[in-house]
């Protein structure tokens, strides 16, 4: 924010701005591409907003703090600046064009890029074969799977972090091998889905970017639901038991099968403006579009779809989701967001139906691990308390009458 910005933003005067990142309260930084203009945290001053507000209303504050509100937890893994995305301070996107998926999964669970073994964070996974899980969708197959997986694994319990990533090992190939059908064999994350899914290199290249811009996205409702589970001592295993979960709710991961039902129906479409008008005038949703905590736009759509215009100029498919984002915005709907990008990256790749969850679902599972580990260390379970609205002892209930 501007300094402007964050006066405004809290009430203040420029000079109470100043005096309060002189006393370590906002962190500022130098802006991009000028020589004095300096940018002041977002999140700092939403959370010096939020402290204002909270001595006025506790009660206020502290129910607003869960609904896109302040931090309510303390991570080390991710950075959501308005503008861009972060993994351990570095840049997500700067990421998924330089670092395998295996080096990620690294920075997220042990602050490097140093896998285990020197290269690659995976191990010989457990005996369940979850390509040959018998569970509707891939979301009850990789479930069922790691139901099964977790009483194989010995240190299944042992939450030291060395433990916990070796056991996010055998996790993610689990996951893997719950979306493809193909039992795990050692090859990287990107190059077996690009093996199963008859991918060539261009391909993989797109999957890999994928995979890494959904590892992490800080305190979303999957992360908070695996901080929760981690938080009351279960097991890795239960962790992302518990995140797919979360992640299948059609207002999380599972709003790409919306997109993906979206797109198929105005495929035909000759005018893509009157298609999209039309389904607002019936109140159906424009799904894909927009994010809170992005204003200006989600980073992780920009960097997909401009690989895929690096790759796919030519592809047909890209240039019928590119016409619908614009028709979209033109509506009003906001830019293109991640749900949006992985579900553009499917038709573009001709990828297997329900394809975009399986990679959101399989780059979270990194994000996940990356939780229970910060989690296990703190070693604090997470109960916040309700404020009740209901009857109130002795007196009587009663319907209400409209």
């Amino acid at each position: 924010m501007t300094a402007e910005e964050a006066a405004a933003r809290l009430g203040i005067s420029r000079a109470t701005v100043y005096a309060y990142v002189s006393r370590g309260h906002i962190r500022s930084q130098a802006t991009a591409g000028t020589s004095r203009a300096r940018g002041y945290a977002r999140e700092d001053v939403e959370r010096l907003r939020q402290r204002s507000e909270g001595r006025r209303d506790p009660e206020k504050a502290a129910a607003g703090a869960l609904r896109w509100g302040v931090p309510v937890l303390e991570s080390a893994i991710t950075l959501i600046d308005g503008r861009g995305l972060y993994y351990r301070g570095h840049d997500a996107v700067g990421l998924a064009g330089t670092k395998t998926v295996e080096e990620v999964a690294a920075l997220i669970w042990n602050g490097t890029f140093e896998p285990l073994h020197g290269h690659a964070p995976r191990i010989r996974g457990p005996r369940t074969d979850a390509s040959r899980i018998d569970a509707p969708g891939f979301v009850g197959r990789a479930q069922a799977a790691l139901l099964r997986a977790a009483p194989e694994d010995p240190g299944a319990f042992d939450v030291r972090p060395g433990r916990v990533a070796r056991a996010g090992s055998r996790i993610l190939d689990t996951v893997v091998a719950a979306a493809t059908g193909v039992p795990p064999d050692g090859r990287p994350i990107d190059v077996a889905l690009g093996r199963a899914w008859d991918l060539d290199s261009r391909a993989v290249d797109v999957i890999r970017a994928a995979l890494i811009l959904c590892a992490d996205h800080e305190l979303n409702v999957s992360s908070f639901t695996a901080r929760c589970i981690a938080s009351a001592g279960s097991s890795p295993y239960a962790v992302v038991i518990g995140g797919l979960a979360a992640l299948e709710g059609p207002r999380h991961g599972g709003a790409s099968a919306r997109v993906e039902t979206m797109l198929d129906a105005i495929r035909r479409a000759r005018d893509l403006h009157s298609a999209i008008a039309a389904r607002l005038q019936r109140g159906d949703s424009v799904d894909g579009f927009g994010h809170p905590l992005y204003p200006e736009g989600d980073p992780r759509a920009v960097a997909l779809f401009d690989l895929l215009r690096a790759s796919y100029a030519r592809s047909a498919e890209l240039t019928f989701t590119l016409r619908v984002a614009e028709a979209a915005a033109d509506a009003g709907s906001g830019q293109p967001n991640l749900d949006f990008a992985l579900a553009s990256v499917s038709r573009v790749l001709r990828l297997p139906s329900g394809a975009p969850l399986m990679l959101f679902a399989i780059g979270r599972t990194i994000g996940w691990i990356g939780h229970a580990i910060e989690q296990y260390a703190a070693n604090q379970l997470i109960r916040p308390r309700a404020r009740y609205t209901g009857v109130q002892p002795g007196q009587e209930w009663r319907p209400d009458p409209r």
